[in-house]
C-alpha cells in the first residue's frame, strides 16, 4: 500500500526534522558545557607569553677574621701651641717606633687626624693652654701578636694614649663570597621551582640576576682605657665573622 502525502503534510514532516536536529545541537553543546564547568575537574594552568616571576635568594657563610684595625692616638696639653705640638709629636713618635719594633710595617701605620684646640677657663676670652690631638690607624695583620703589639703601643705613648677602637675583619673574603653567592642563587632557584609548582606552571630559564650584599658587621672588643699602661698582651678573641650575598632573580614560567 503507497503512502501518499499532500504538500501540506510535506512541508509539516520536514519542520519537524528540523527542530529534531537544532533540538538535538543545544543538547549535546550543554552536555559539553556543563562537563567543562564541572567541580572538582581539573584544568592546566598555562602561563600567559612572556609570564615571569621574580625571587630574592639569600646566601651566608661564616669565616674567622684574620686582621685587626686599631684606631689609637695621643692627646696633650702645654700653655702654647708649640709646646702642645712638641709634646703630642713626640708621644705619637713613641708609639710608632714601638710598633714598628713589634713587626708592624710602616705601610700600615697610616695618621688619620690632628686637632689644636685652645683651653678656655674661667669665662675668659684669653686661652690658658691648648690641646692636641694626632691620631694612628694601624693595621695588625698576625692576630696572635696583635695584644702585645696593642701593648707596646699604650706603654710607649705614656698617659698621652687614646685608643678609641679596633674592629676585626676578614682580609680575604673571595672564597667565602664565592660560597655565598652559590648558596644565594640556589635558595633563588628553589623558591622559583616552589611558586611554579605552586600555580601548576613549569619553571623556565633564568632571565636576569642582580646582586647585592650589605657590609659586614665587624665584631668588637674592649680596649685599654687612656692613659693607663697596658702590664699584659691584651686579650684578643677573633670570634666569627658573616658574609651574606643577596640575590634577585628573574625566571621565565611555561
Amino acid at each position: 500500500m503507497r503512502l501518499r502525502l499532500t504538500v501540506t503534510q510535506r512541508a509539516l514532516a520536514a519542520g519537524a526534522a528540523a527542530a529534531g536536529l537544532l533540538i538535538g545541537a543545544f543538547a549535546a553543546g550543554g552536555a559539553r558545557g556543563d562537563a567543562a564547568t564541572l567541580p572538582g575537574r581539573a584544568v592546566a594552568a598555562q602561563a600567559a607569553p612572556g609570564a615571569r616571576i621574580t625571587v630574592t635568594g639569600t646566601g651566608t657563610v661564616s669565616g674567622t677574621p684574620d686582621q685587626l684595625m686599631l684606631y689609637m692616638g695621643v692627646q696633650t696639653s702645654g700653655s702654647s701651641v708649640s709646646a702642645a705640638l712638641q709634646r703630642a709629636n713626640r708621644a705619637v713618635s713613641a708609639v710608632t717606633r714601638a710598633l714598628a719594633r713589634a713587626g708592624v710595617r710602616g705601610s700600615d701605620i697610616q695618621t688619620s687626624g690632628l686637632s689644636i684646640q685652645p683651653n678656655y677657663t674661667g669665662g675668659s676670652a684669653i686661652p690658658a693652654g691648648y690641646a692636641v690631638s694626632e691620631s694612628i690607624d694601624v693595621t695588625l695583620r698576625t692576630l696572635a701578636a696583635a695584644g702585645t703589639q696593642i701593648s707596646d703601643a699604650a706603654r710607649a705613648g705614656g698617659n698621652a694614649t687614646q685608643v678609641d677602637g679596633v674592629s676585626l675583619n676578614l682580609n680575604d673574603t673571595s672564597s667565602l663570597l664565592a660560597t655565598a653567592r652559590a648558596k644565594a642563587a640556589a635558595d633563588a632557584r628553589t623558591k622559583a621551582a616552589q611558586y611554579a609548582r605552586a600555580l601548576g606552571m613549569s619553571l623556565g630559564p633564568v632571565v636576569s640576576v642582580s646582586e647585592q650584599h650589605p657590609a659586614p658587621v665587624l665584631p668588637m672588643f674592649a680596649a685599654p682605657s687612656a692613659g693607663r699602661a697596658a702590664p699584659s698582651p691584651v686579650p684578643v678573641s677573633p670570634g666569627s665573622q658573616q658574609v651574606t650575598v643577596t640575590v634577585t632573580a628573574v625566571f621565565a614560567l611555561g
